[in-house]
């Protein structure tokens, strides 16, 4: 009898621990749907739910319900839409300054649960943000204030594990109001000092080195006259050009600029794709700009190169062409441009590939490339320009015209006298000097040896 009570006793005992070493294997962060913090993503507090969200705070305030209960000072809808400065919450919502949000945020909740009519006539109390909020209450009107702002809705949303009242304002910490009136004034950007160009000695080609410093009062070292007449000047070196001995630019570096551009610019991922992958024109042009030549590169969107048909890239070196009608030997910007055809109507453009030119008019306001349906206006103007490569988009991918052959002129006579009609080939009407020539020659009866006489 007594084995049968200590076997039951035994088996008790384990299951008690069994389910303590189960109820310990859980997390502990777990939030069920009766948790304040669903309460508040739930409730009319939706401008502070969303940005807890963008500050990628839920995580944590979850940790912190699972040991503590909590109390929120939740300003309300306008005091963030309305009432808060603009230019303060830009600088909340910029990527950079998500450390200042979060501050900000953490500062409206203390791990404390704190109600109504609970507290004394001044309190402090440490928040998540490792600062102090006071709270007053005032005995007289039993109005209740937060850091001097009103609690106009106490006691709102009550839950088990928490607590949240609604407040009149924002409450912001001081050292994210520092932060905010640093950025303001630009006093964390350090400026440069300007400093004049170095002298170099015209002898060596070396840099001179700077005097020391005079001494004030001492007499200057050259005399006044000598002071005030002009010196020799020497004019300055040419410009390094195109097929020069020393390649003075980095192409490669530039063309590699200005595909990461058009990548980070968006919508014309094809067109750099082309340039890297289906051919080599990154690095001829890459070439190009190295030895001092300028480029205009007109770049269709990804929707105008997903127009193009199988048969047109599929041809052998259909790409290549493509892009070579695409890019101007000039550098060109889109105000210089419009300027011209503003001015002139139509402009011809040299391009890449020989010996066609792309046709530039202006319409509605812009430029207008191309004739017909095979043309493209200019939709996203000076996408890159640092002075050799100027990137122009376009919504349109542009060809030459064909070349029209030459035919020969027939004209056609309406009725004969069969009832047939008769073709006769019209022929170009000789010069007269060629007509001289031929009746001089005739007089002598030589103008049966030239054939343009017969």
């Amino acid at each position: 009898m007594d084995c049968s009570i200590s076997t039951v006793l035994l088996l008790s005992f384990l299951t008690i621990l069994s389910s303590s070493s189960s109820s310990s294997s859980l997390p502990t962060s777990q939030i069920n749907s009766n948790s304040v913090l669903v309460a508040l993503l739930d409730s009319h507090y939706t401008e502070l739910a969303e940005l807890i969200e963008k500050a990628m705070l839920l995580q944590t305030l979850e940790n912190t319900v699972a040991n503590h209960n909590i109390t929120i000072f939740a300003p309300n809808n306008e005091a963030l839409e309305r009432n808060l400065d603009s230019d303060f919450k830009q600088f909340l919502l910029e990527p950079g300054n998500i450390h200042s949000l979060q501050t900000l945020l953490l500062f409206h909740v203390i791990p404390t649960r704190i109600e109504s009519g609970s507290t004394r006539h001044q309190h402090q109390h440490k928040t998540l943000s490792d600062h102090h909020l006071h709270l007053e209450t005032n005995i007289t009107t039993g109005e209740w204030t937060v850091n001097q702002a009103k609690v106009t809705h106490p006691n709102i949303l009550t839950r088990p594990d928490g607590v949240i009242h609604g407040i009149q304002r924002l409450l912001i910490p001081r050292s994210v109001e520092d932060d905010f009136n640093k950025r303001r004034s630009l006093r964390s950007i350090t400026a440069v000092k300007p400093e004049g160009a170095p002298d170099v000695d015209i002898r060596n080609h070396r840099l001179k080195k700077s005097p020391p410093p005079e001494k004030p009062g001492s007499p200057p070292e050259l005399p006044f006259y000598d002071a005030m007449s002009p010196g020799p000047s020497l004019a300055p070196a040419p410009a390094p050009g195109p097929g020069g001995p020393h390649h003075h630019f980095n192409g490669e570096a530039q063309v590699k600029d200005f595909i990461k551009t058009l990548l980070h610019y968006g919508g014309y991922n094809e067109m750099a794709d082309i340039l890297v992958n289906l051919t080599s024109l990154a690095t001829e042009m890459s070439r190009l700009v190295s030895e001092g030549y300028v480029l205009t590169v007109l770049a269709p969107n990804d929707e105008a190169m997903a127009k193009l048909t199988t048969e047109q890239l599929s041809e052998p070196g259909s790409p290549e062409e493509i892009m070579y009608y695409h890019i101007i030997p000039e550098y060109q910007t889109e105000e210089s441009m419009y300027n011209a055809v503003r001015r002139f109507g139509k402009v011809r453009y040299d391009t890449l590939r020989l010996p066609h030119k792309v046709v530039a008019e202006e319409a509605d306001g812009s430029v207008k490339f191309g004739n017909g349906d095979v043309s493209g206006y200019l939709f996203d103007p000076d996408i890159y320009t640092d002075g050799r490569i100027s990137v122009q988009g376009i919504d349109g991918v542009l060809f030459p015209m064909e070349e029209e052959k030459e035919e020969v002129v027939e004209q056609v006579k309406p009725v004969s006298k069969m009832g047939q009609t008769a073709k006769v080939v019209v022929k170009h009407r000789r010069g007269k000097l060629l007509e001289t020539a031929c009746w001089m020659l005739g007089t002598f009866r030589n103008h049966s040896r030239f054939a343009s006489c017969q």
